[in-house]
């Protein structure tokens, strides 16, 4: 009855008649959302203030806070359809590219060294995935071309990296394309089945590493490329019994790939019938059978994961936790919160060509992530999505906002992001706490004071202060460029204080004190 009811809605929202398909979407994810509050007999919090509201969803797609203009913009404007212009400003701007990009680079690629940065950018991997979020191409092409490896142009060379990278090791490769593409964690049944999520099996583990034991990296004239041969990885992997079993083309949620294989001990030979000519000359020559293709032909485009776990993995990025929480463990341990919003986000997502701006859109402009912060008492589970989930913003969102609060504008390419990424790793953390590492960077870390000593310009945050005469216009000023808010009584007071036991001579040094004060609590490294 459900899969009945899920296909009538998605002929629904892709019907021709009406022209509010989007406006549908949000509606039945509302719909799904409400109906579980009230099986619960449950409230959700208020709506979270416009002020909040801008501030978050800047946060969420730009990667940065806004700027005062653009605050007061938005307050000011009287239609009743701004939220929705709002987000289609920002969905459709270089700021959400560059937000996008830098969320997905560490989600597939891990955080990595400032050397790996270098060199992933240096060998246009982070272009690549920057144009492909430009054309907002579906997803599931994304993906392919990913896991093929093969560019048809020098333009498209960059999509190589995510598998170069890993240096021709089969297993770290296997164990990063489960969880990045397709939601799970294989790494437990390398030994044996998983214990606790027994449909994972060591088959799984090892059918996915035989899929790209073959491949090689390789210098071309194109530079970097995965090379992969047509014979040999005809391996065998061990159980805990002792036993021992061929690892045959086989992944979880699929069929076995058939492949014909050499009997034990025969001798194979490298013949160049074996391959075919490459797409791009001076690219190295593809196998006739390919194990990567065969992937990405039998496996991938078919996969149900492939969908599931990416409308997941958005929604976590959005409303801080997935419907299946941790967003990249889905499998029978970890039930989703709403099984029947997830089935339909899914088969949305594919029948709209996995077009990952629409689908960010709907989930943005939903009642739950409009809810406050704040969490109505009486309500524990996160889960339910009855309130605004706070989480740490991301080092790269930080480097944007701490510029463009104290400058006034902002670089790509500052310091502060590779200064940033160290102590602050995560981008979607399954559990919210400050670590020492994090704790102490906040308090003691000398590229923050050295960015605020070296933040003098006229355009600066500071030398704008300066030129107020009421401190109460003073404080306003900092609280509102850096929180998006107006400074409460408390605040003037205590500022009041401070600067009055403060020598003449060193005013400035004091606001740039209390701006460190400011950028360092934990309201302005949270989003909520």
């Amino acid at each position: 009855m459900r899969y009945l009811q899920l296909f009538l809605l998605s002929a629904l929202m892709f019907s021709p008649a009406g022209a509010a398909e989007k406006d549908r979407a949000t509606t039945q994810i509302n719909s799904f959302l409400e109906s579980h509050w009230t099986e619960l007999k449950i409230s959700p919090a208020e709506p979270a203030s416009e002020s909040d509201y801008i501030r978050r969803i800047y946060l969420d797609l730009v990667g940065r806070i806004p700027t005062r203009l653009e605050r007061k913009n938005y307050l000011a404007d009287q239609r009743t359809d701004k939220q929705e212009h709002l987000v289609d400003q920002l969905l459709n701007s270089e700021d959400h590219i560059q937000h996008l990009t830098d969320i997905f680079d560490t989600l597939l690629m891990g955080r990595g060294s400032n050397h790996d940065y270098r060199e992933r950018q240096n060998h246009q991997w982070r272009t690549w995935l920057e144009g492909e979020f430009r054309e907002n191409r579906p997803w599931n092409e994304i993906v392919a071309k990913i896991l093929m490896a093969r560019p048809k142009s020098q333009d498209e060379r960059g999509l190589v990296w995510f598998l170069y990278e890993r240096k021709d090791n089969a297993q770290q490769i296997a164990e990063a394309i489960a969880p990045a593409f397709f939601g799970i964690r294989i790494d437990c049944a390398q030994c044996h089945d998983h214990f606790i999520a027994t449909e994972i099996e060591q088959a799984h583990y090892w059918g996915l590493v035989a899929f790209f034991n073959r491949s090689k990296n390789t210098n071309t004239p194109n530079g970097p490329r995965v090379s992969e041969s047509a014979i040999g990885g005809y391996t065998e992997f061990a159980n805990l019994e002792g036993g021992s079993t061929p690892n045959f083309l086989t992944f979880f949620q699929s069929t076995t790939v058939d492949e014909a294989r050499p009997e034990k001990d025969q001798k194979q030979e490298d013949m160049a019938e074996l391959y075919r000519n490459p797409v791009q000359p001076g690219s190295p020559r593809v196998p006739q059978f390919s194990r990567r293709e065969k992937f990405v032909e039998e496996i991938v485009k078919q996969h149900p994961l492939i969908a599931r776990a990416f409308v997941n993995r958005i929604w976590a990025m959005l409303l801080g936790r997935g419907i299946v929480h941790p967003f990249d463990e889905m499998d029978s341990v970890h039930p989703p919160s709403h099984p029947e919003l997830l089935d339909w986000l899914a088969e949305d997502f594919r029948q709209s060509g996995y077009n990952i701006r629409r689908l960010t859109r709907n989930i943005v402009l939903c009642r739950a992530y409009q809810l406050d912060s704040r969490q109505p008492s009486g309500i524990d589970d996160p889960a339910t999505f009855a309130w605004y989930l706070e989480r740490p913003l991301t080092a790269e969102q930080l480097a944007r906002s701490m510029q463009l609060a104290v400058q006034g504008s902002f670089r790509n390419d500052h310091p502060l992001f590779e200064q940033l990424r160290k102590p602050l790793p995560e981008v979607l953390p399954e559990t919210i706490s400050t670590g020492i590492a994090e704790a102490l960077f906040y308090s003691n870390n000398p590229a923050v004071n050295e960015f605020l000593k070296n933040s003098s310009g006229p355009e600066s945050l500071i030398s704008q202060v300066m030129k107020l005469d009421s401190s109460i216009d003073q404080v306003n000023l900092l609280c509102e460029t850096v929180y998006g808010r107006s400074a409460g009584q408390d605040e003037m007071e205590q500022v009041a204080a401070y600067l009055k036991s403060t020598p003449s001579d060193s005013v400035r040094q004091r606001w740039e004190q209390i701006l460190w004060a400011l950028l360092t609590n934990a309201e302005f490294h949270f989003n909520h």
